[in-house]
């Protein structure tokens, strides 16, 4: 399949539609269906733009198939259990194995897959976990699997896992959960299965463990989020070339900051931001974020299960160790909290985030610093309706007032494994109740929500809020069952 992007397809024509702004979401233009071949396409375009009565909304519509946002013709009754609602909504969110189109920006996928829903109509790693705890719940086993399948297909092509199957987002992946998919679906008792992902697996690690995702602190292996384009993002493009401006940073810079906060899903966050407040201040490059680094170590653990040839078991071993170094230089012990590192500063970064519950989720770290960590969520995280993603309200999505199911699932999780179960189970009494009372005013599940006033819906980000919603359908689904044990 060709990868080629829609910046280089349509070059000037691409220019003028993303920077003229007839969209009025950029993502729109990178996901039409070309009608002729794009070398057709570029051709007319040369030649029509240069008449006096030339129409670019016309040319666009003439040579494209604009997407249909709108999902389905997919009615809720709010007389539905909430629980009914959402598996009802996996065949809607359902899509058919891909067929191949030249110039498509879709990464055609063998298997059918889920989609989170509204504007994102196509698959997305790290959603894709979440998605999963329902479709287990609900037994989908079969969805399941072949959401699996789909990703090691990714993997054999372009050697990772990307963001999502467009070719925009091959430059980058998301949060690795490959691993975490895996155990879910087969555990640690089904061997066929984790030998079926073994070789995928190492790939996907393979991935990570080299080039610039890779880097040291003082001497400590560990990773960052990285992506090597450095140029506007296709799907944002507008919007990336118009701060670069504003910034006054060097342009290419600041373009692979951008990105790398897209690859860690948490796009945009005052984690990412060099004076905690301004997207324009942008620093994820040199941020090296808690959560991945113990996303790794989870995968290292899994790798460790399935290898036996020593020479493997003693490097896995080796960076293991290095991944609870990494952590002692993570722990703020004024706040009792896990922060990310700052590779220019050589210091924390001093802001506090649902980061600090990953180490809980996959056991890392000793009892007396877990009860730390729960102490301070509960009483700088813990809202009405969940809990804050970050303590910082700057406009941006994943900061304050907003929550996100993947994050609730964590911290419920990791509070779980280490005794702190009345404050799990508030959590997910307050993020389930949150789900249901929107439902029952709107009809839908949406991708985020204002956990602090319930009232309020959640704001921020590049677009408006989108239901559906995978991964807040999946959490939804898992906490309920959680509830009820």
């Amino acid at each position: 399949m060709d990868l080629t992007t829609a910046d280089i397809l349509y070059k000037q024509l691409f220019d003028a539609v993303q920077l003229g702004g007839i969209f009025e979401d950029s993502k729109t233009f990178v996901d039409c269906i070309p009608r002729i071949a794009p070398g057709e396409i570029v051709y007319q375009y040369y030649r029509e733009s240069k008449k006096e009565d030339f129409d670019l909304w016309m040319f666009v519509n003439k040579h494209f198939i604009v997407p249909n946002r709108k999902e389905s013709d997919f009615i809720s009754n709010l007389l539905d259990d909430p629980k009914e609602h959402v598996s009802k909504l996996w065949s809607v969110l359902e899509r058919s194995a891909d067929k191949e189109i030249e110039g498509d920006s879709l990464i055609a996928l063998p298997y059918p897959y889920i989609v989170p829903g509204g504007r994102f109509a196509e698959v997305y790693y790290w959603d894709s976990f979440f998605t999963m705890l329902g479709l287990k719940i609900d037994g989908r086993s079969r969805d399941i699997e072949r959401i699996l399948d789909n990703f090691v297909y990714l993997i054999d092509m372009i050697g990772h896992i990307p963001n999502g199957n467009r070719t925009y987002f091959i430059s980058r992946s998301q949060p690795p959960f490959f691993s975490q998919m895996i155990k879910l679906h087969a555990g640690l008792d089904d061997p066929f299965l984790n030998r079926k992902y073994q070789d995928a697996l190492k790939k996907e690690y393979k991935f990570w463990m080299s080039g610039n995702r890779q880097t040291t602190v003082f001497g400590i292996k560990v990773n960052r989020y990285f992506d090597a384009k450095d140029a506007p993002r296709e799907e944002s493009y507008k919007e990336d070339v118009e701060l670069a401006k504003e910034s006054g940073r060097k342009k290419d810079k600041i373009y692979m900051h951008l990105r790398a906060a897209c690859e860690s899903g948490w796009d945009f966050s005052s984690r990412w931001l060099n004076d905690g407040h301004n997207l324009a201040s942008i620093n994820t490059l040199n941020i090296v974020p808690v959560d991945l680094n113990c996303l790794m170590y989870g995968m290292e653990e899994h790798l460790l299960e399935l290898t036996e040839e020593s020479n493997e078991i003693e490097k896995l071993n080796d960076q293991l160790d290095q991944r609870l170094e990494f952590l002692e230089l993570a722990w703020n012990p004024e706040k009792g909290i896990y922060e990310d590192f700052d590779l220019l500063t050589g210091q924390r970064t001093d802001i506090a985030s649902l980061a600090t519950l990953f180490p809980l989720y996959f056991k890392m770290v000793p009892q007396e610093n877990a009860d730390l960590v729960a102490q301070f969520v509960e009483q700088n995280f813990l809202r009405s309706g969940g809990l804050l993603t970050t303590t910082n309200n700057t406009g941006q999505q994943w900061d304050a007032p907003n929550g996100w199911a993947p994050l609730q699932w964590i911290a419920l999780q990791g509070l779980d494994n280490y005794g702190h179960l009345d404050l799990a189970r508030t959590i997910a009494k307050r993020w389930t109740s949150l789900n249901e009372k929107v439902f029952k005013e709107t009809g839908k599940f949406v991708e985020k929500y204002n956990v602090e006033d319930v009232d309020l819906t959640a704001g921020g980000g590049e677009y408006p809020v989108q239901d559906g919603f995978g991964w807040t359908n999946g959490v939804y689904l898992a906490m309920k069952k959680y509830l009820e044990g």
